[in-house]
């Protein structure tokens, strides 16, 4: 059998495995999930003054609102 040194060591790695695994999982699904939202080109209305956002690539877009074609933000 094992000391109780040694369980214990083999018990923490165990437990910091677990965790490690725990965190690149969740770490992994929220890049993917964000990742195309962050993606998205955004768009200012000149004439609504409305804020929306178009799928990325995109120059030009009709505004949701009113349908007048407004220009990419540019940062």
């Amino acid at each position: 059998m094992l000391e109780l040194s040694s369980a214990v060591v083999v018990y923490c790695v165990l437990v910091a495995a677990v965790f490690l695994a725990l965190w690149l999982w969740y770490d992994r699904r929220d890049h993917r999930r964000f990742e195309l939202e962050r993606r998205k080109t955004t768009f200012h209305c000149i004439r609504c003054g409305a804020l929306y956002s178009a799928p990325p690539g995109s120059e030009m877009s009709p505004c949701p609102k009113c349908g007048h074609a407004n220009a990419r933000l540019k940062f």
